[in-house]
């Protein structure tokens, strides 16, 4: 930043130089909660009932537009896989390892760090601070321009680091394909996570959706060119898929170089995007390190299912249900971002009760959901195969891990929104102490001793680090059952 001013303003994760404003709806759902929940004369049931009206109105107007991006972002990389099961099981392996494997580790890092913009850019708009949204994305922009350089290295040399890993050559070989032409990917992400949250501060998703959606429909037009028409194979899908994401970045700052709704908030470029970099890069840590925790914890699974004796059948399995598990998760993914938003406005309002109330409705919700996705796939588990392959070996083997899949659906549907809850009271750094203990001492080894000790499989792998995740799952609930919402009041007002 240019300014002392400024510097000091980033060097204050909560912003503490501006008073936060809540949006003109916000508060007033605000008002409207805490008066219903302290009405005495109103019985217990009745102000619950009358409470969660007005909060899952509000919620779900946050959590739609944000479900309906993350889904059609989700899909388009998923369209990918698909059209590579046709061409085979081998190019669905690779395109699965390339997908899950290789590209999960730019998606969770960029997204991590993007992430934090999040705060610097909604209590900037909420304090009429307009013009400071402009410089925190293009800062934001830059570092993870930055940070994609080493990610780059990873990509190119992803043959000889899958060979080491202990993955067949033909995998490896063929993976190493895929991920080269998604190198590109890694610098639209760098771009995309930036501007999303620029938009979401500004309560502008929409336009995102729509973007993603007409993104979707040119990615499966030229995917099916690529493949069928000229044969690119798969380093054609790769190229297509990140020129597709490349394609929503564009449309998007277009929008915002061309919307009324965002005349206030850019200004053009400016030299203040390249100064404090290193003060923003701490305050982008703690999210990044607690969102990658948890999106690499997949992708070790599936580095660890290719080491085993049939890795082809091992992989695509779970790249089915990872991809299915994938399509749940964008909605809790959704939901995190709408129930960090309640939770830190109530907070900053100084309204406990409503928070505590917040992260009721939407925990409750999301697991309904959750449960009745989990019910489906169980239902379905014969037949969702088909979709991604024809082959009757890979589906018996993905009917095998659905009682599995639909445990990890129910799961997904509880931890992504105490991690919502986590980012709304600033616990990212224990939250990232618990993954670490939950994922990588416990889940991880155990299900690799029930996989190759035990002769389980990807059975057994997927077993353990379930209990993982059930076990962080239950730190979290009891860490939020245990939040004295007042004393974290005080923290967001005064800490």
């Amino acid at each position: 930043m240019g300014s002392s001013e400024n510097k000091g303003a980033v060097n204050q994760p909560l912003l503490e130089s501006y008073k936060p404003a809540l949006p003109e709806a916000a508060e007033e759902v605000s008002s409207e909660l805490e008066e219903i929940l302290s009405d005495a004369t109103l019985s217990w049931w009745r102000r619950y009932q009358k409470a969660s009206v007005i909060e899952l109105r509000y919620f779900f107007r946050l959590a739609g537009p944000a479900v309906i991006v993350y889904l059609l972002n989700n899909v388009t990389s998923m369209s990918t896989q698909i059209f590579c099961g046709h061409l085979g099981n081998l190019e669905l392996a690779a395109s699965s390892l390339g997908n899950n494997g290789i590209q999960l580790l730019a998606y969770g890092l960029m997204l991590g760090m993007g992430s934090a913009v999040e705060t610097l850019c909604g209590q900037a708009y909420g304090a009429h601070k307009y013009e400071m949204l402009g410089i925190y994305m293009q800062r934001s922009v830059v570092l993870l321009m930055v940070t994609g350089l080493p990610l780059m290295l990873v990509y190119i040399f992803c043959k000889p680091i899958l060979l080491l890993l202990g993955e067949s050559k033909s995998v490896a070989s063929a993976a190493a394909l895929f991920v080269y032409g998604l190198i590109p990917q890694i610098f639209a992400y760098a771009a995309n996570f930036a501007i999303q949250k620029f938009l979401q501060a500004q309560s502008i998703v929409n336009p995102s959706a729509y973007i993603s959606a007409g993104a979707l429909v040119v990615h499966i037009l030229m995917t099916w060119v690529a493949l069928y028409v000229f044969e690119w194979g798969l380093l054609g899908a790769g190229l297509v898929l990140s020129l597709s994401w490349w394609i929503i970045v564009i449309a998007q700052f277009v929008y915002i170089l061309t919307s009324e709704r965002c005349k206030k908030t850019w200004n053009g470029f400016s030299l203040m995007a390249f100064s404090g970099l290193w003060d923003f890069f701490k305050l982008s840590s703690a999210s990044a390190v607690m969102l990658c925790l948890e999106t690499w914890y997949f992708q070790v699974l599936v580095l660890i299912a290719g080491l085993l004796p049939d890795p082809e059948v091992a992989l695509d399995s779970l790249a089915i249900c990872g991809t299915i598990l994938g399509w749940v998760f964008m909605i809790s993914v959704g939901f995190n971002a709408a129930v960090s938003i309640r939770v830190s406005n109530e907070l900053g309002a100084k309204h406990p009760r409503s928070a505590a109330f917040s992260v009721v409705v939407s925990t409750g919700t999301s697991f309904i959901i959750a449960v009745i996705c989990a019910i489906i796939a169980i239902v379905f588990r014969h037949q969702m195969s088909y979709a991604f392959t024809s082959g009757k070996v890979v589906s018996d083997a993905v009917s095998d891990l659905t009682p599995l899949l639909a445990g990890a659906i129910v799961l997904n549907g509880i931890q992504p929104v105490l991690s919502g809850v986590a980012v709304g009271c600033g616990w990212q750094a224990f939250v990232a102490y618990v993954n670490v203990g939950c994922y990588y001492v416990v889940g991880i080894p155990v299900g690799a001793v029930l996989g190759f000790k035990f002769n389980l499989g990807a059975k057994g792998i997927w077993a353990g680090m379930l209990g993982g995740t059930l076990m962080q799952t239950l730190i979290l609930i009891w860490v939020t059952l245990r939040t004295d919402w007042k004393n974290e009041v005080e923290k967001q007002v005064f800490g």
